[in-house]
C-alpha cells in the first residue's frame, strides 16, 4: 500500500513538472521583474495599525517577495489629516497597497487582492478617485488582513505617489476624491444599486462635465439628472443632492476627464491580457482533463 501511495505522489509531481506548460512557469518567473531604474521600485504602504502578524498577511497577499526590491512606508491618521480635511488623526488604518509607477499612457491597473476584506470600495471607485486626485499611470494592488471599508488604502496611495514621484498632490483634489469615494459607497448602499452602476454613473457625469464645461451649479444639476435618467437610476432627494454637490466641486477642478472612460474600460481587460494566453489554450486544458481522466483510471486499478 505504501508503494502505491508513493506512486500516486510521483504521478502528481510528474503532472506539475510536465503537464503544466512551461509558459505558465515563465509567467511566474517573469513576476520577478527587473528593477526599473527610470521609474523606481514599487512602494508598499502599510496601514499603521497592522499588527506584525497582520502585516505578514498583507505582505503575502501583495506578493512583496516577488519583487527584487521594494520601498516600504506606513500610512497613519496623521496622513489622513494631510490629504483629507476634517479627518480624525486617531483613525485606525489597516488597508494597505503596493503601488508601481508606470510609463505615461499606461493608465491605471487596479487589483483588490483580498476582495473579501475590502467591503465597500471597488477597483472602479479607486480608479475614479485616483484620477480625480491627479494620479493617472500606476499599477495598484490593495489588501487588508481583515474586513475593512478600504478607505485608508487611498490615503496610502496618495502618500506613496508623492514619495515615488517627488510631486505634491493638490490637497483640494485629494479631498474631493475622498468625498467621491464616500458618496459612491453611500449611494450604492442607500439606493441598493451595484458598484458597477455607480462607476458608470460617475464616469458618465464626468464625461458630460468635460464636454459641456458647465458654468453654474444649475448646469451641473442638469447633467446629473440627465445621467440618472439615462441609466434609469432613482435616488432619494438627499443622495441626489450629495451627487450634485460633489460634481459641482469636481467641475471646478482642473481635471482632464477625457482619459477617464478609457482608463476604466481598460480595467476589465487587464486580467485577460495577463492570463488570457494560458486560459484560452485549449490544448493545455484538454491535456489537464485527459491527465485527470487517466489518473482516475490508474489509481482505481491500483486498488482492484
Amino acid at each position: 500500500m505504501k508503494q502505491k501511495w508513493l506512486s500516486i505522489l510521483a504521478v502528481l509531481i510528474l503532472f506539475v513538472t510536465i503537464v503544466v506548460p512551461s509558459n505558465a512557469f515563465a509567467a511566474a518567473n517573469n513576476s520577478q521583474n527587473a528593477i526599473n531604474e527610470k521609474l523606481g521600485v514599487p512602494i508598499v504602504v502599510y496601514g499603521a495599525n497592522l499588527s506584525e502578524a497582520e502585516k505578514t498577511l498583507v505582505k503575502d497577499a501583495l506578493q512583496v517577495d516577488k519583487d527584487p526590491e521594494v520601498d516600504e512606508i506606513t500610512v497613519s491618521g496623521e496622513d489622513l489629516v494631510k490629504y483629507i480635511s476634517d479627518s480624525n488623526p486617531s483613525s485606525r488604518m489597516y488597508s494597505s497597497a503596493k503601488i508601481t509607477r508606470e510609463e505615461e499612457g499606461k493608465g491605471l491597473v487596479i487589483s483588490i487582492v483580498t476582495p473579501d476584506n475590502i467591503t465597500e470600495v471597488t477597483s472602479e471607485m479607486y480608479a475614479n478617485a485616483m484620477l480625480t486626485a491627479g494620479i493617472e499611470d500606476a499599477t495598484v494592488e490593495i489588501a487588508a488582513p481583515k474586513p475593512v471599508t478600504g478607505h485608508s488604502a487611498l490615503v496610502g496611495i496618495y502618500k506613496a505617489y508623492e514619495v515615488k514621484t517627488g510631486e505634491t498632490l493638490d490637497t483640494e483634489r485629494t479631498d474631493v476624491a475622498n468625498d467621491e469615494l464616500s458618496v459612491a459607497t453611500e449611494i450604492a448602499d442607500n439606493a441598493n444599486i451595484s458598484d458597477e452602476k455607480i462607476a458608470e454613473l460617475l464616469t458618465g457625469i464626468k464625461q458630460q462635465i468635460a464636454e459641456l464645461n458647465p458654468a453654474t451649479k444649475e448646469e451641473v444639476e442638469k447633467i446629473v439628472e440627465d445621467q440618472l435618467a439615462s441609466l434609469n437610476i432613482e435616488l432619494s432627494e438627499q443622495d441626489r443632492q450629495l451627487l450634485v454637490d460633489l460634481m459641482d466641486r469636481i467641475s471646478k477642478l482642473d481635471i482632464d476627464f477625457s482619459k477617464l472612460s478609457d482608463q476604466l474600460s481598460d480595467l476589465t481587460t487587464k486580467f485577460e491580457e495577463k492570463f488570457g494566453e494560458i486560459m484560452q489554450d485549449e490544448g493545455f486544458w484538454d491535456g489537464v482533463k485527459n491527465f485527470f481522466n487517466n489518473l482516475v483510471d490508474t489509481v482505481s486499478s491500483w486498488f482492484k
